[in-house]
């Protein structure tokens, strides 16, 4: 699934080698997009991303990898199947392989995402 059919700005590239510093606020502060994702490194078979999201993203999920969650700032909603997960700064949360999400902020939140390399953003459906 192409991520050009969302309303994303997801960028799948690697933006820092391994040794080289990240500066996430500078990352944060350059962005105005409402649902902004960007790789930051690899880590051993994992990428590390960025978001800096506000409103709705589509319901989804990954048959075959994990999401993990990081809440830098603002709020961060997941709606399961069967509740709603809300995460403040400093919480983490992650969503199990094949479990339908759709993640939210209702607010400009900063996130930081632990997935596999090899993951679709947008999900398999």
């Amino acid at each position: 699934m192409s991520t050009d059919a969302f309303p994303y700005l997801t960028r799948i590239n690697v933006l820092y080698a391994a040794g080289e510093i990240i500066d996430v606020p500078a990352l944060v502060a350059a962005n105005s997009h409402p649902w902004y994702n960007q790789t930051l490194c690899e880590v051993n078979q994992s990428v590390v991303r960025l978001g800096v999201v506000q409103g709705e993203y589509h319901w989804h999920k990954h048959d075959a990898e994990d999401e993990f969650f990081y809440v830098v700032s603002g709020r961060f909603l997941i709606d399961l199947e069967d509740r709603l997960v809300d995460l403040g700064p400093g919480q983490a949360f992650v969503v199990h392989k094949g479990l339908l999400h759709r993640p939210r902020a209702p607010e400009k939140t900063v996130i930081l995402m632990v997935e596999a390399t090899g993951i679709v953003p947008t999900g398999n459906t």
